[in-house]
């Protein structure tokens, strides 16, 4: 498992959908119930001068789903700005390491209101890991989006199998990360750091070229 191995349990999920997610920045429509409007949605990697957006993010998502990751608000809030600094530079890092993207609606004054993280762990496989989304803009289509965003990078680095942990019991992780291709597999562990909570990885697999 990586530093901050869980992105479901305990979360808020976002069903909304949108269009097929590009390299670097997207724009899209969604459905809202019997409303249809337009929303421009950017995904993109962080860089090093997104660590301080980066930070208040991921801090964000530590206090609003503290069961919902492998880390805690309290030791997130105590690395340092170097560290933070490394962590938003990784996507554009020589050697692979674990890169992180945001998500940003320009019809919110263009701030982030989403994040997710992936890269390989210990055991070679590619770990979708630190998803979260503002409460506001659940439904927004955020979430699938950056789901979109891993599955990308992992085809582009030679992927075509992503992991991730949830506990089975949030059904509704489990049915979002269902509907974006993903089967649970018979492997557990406990939340780093929540040992106490038991978590199933489920598995992508990429489409085979024809």
């Amino acid at each position: 498992m990586l530093e901050s191995g869980i992105v479901a349990y305990g979360m808020g999920i976002d069903t909304g959908r949108g269009m097929d997610i590009l390299p670097r920045q997207q724009v899209c429509g969604t459905m809202d119930s019997h409303l249809f409007h337009m929303r421009r949605m950017i995904i993109r990697p962080t860089i090093e001068d997104d660590w301080a957006t980066l930070k208040a993010i991921r801090l964000a998502a530590l206090l609003d789903a503290p069961t919902a990751f492998g880390v805690s608000h309290q030791k997130a809030a105590t690395q340092t700005e170097a560290q933070w600094r490394e962590r938003a530079a990784a996507a554009t890092a020589s050697r692979p390491k674990t890169a992180f993207w945001l998500a940003f609606d320009e019809a919110v004054s263009g701030d982030a209101i989403g994040m997710i993280g992936a890269g390989v762990d210990g055991q070679g496989h590619y770990n979708l890991i630190g998803m979260w989304v503002t409460p506001v803009q659940r439904g927004s289509g955020a979430a699938r989006q950056l789901v979109e965003a891993v599955k990308a990078r992992a085809v582009e680095l030679g992927h075509r199998r992503i992991v991730l942990d949830v506990a089975p019991e949030n059904a509704r992780a489990a049915r979002f990360y269902q509907n974006q291709g993903f089967v649970f597999i018979d492997e557990w562990e406990p939340l780093a750091s929540h040992p106490e909570i038991q978590v199933q990885k489920m598995e992508w697999l990429a489409p085979q070229a024809t």
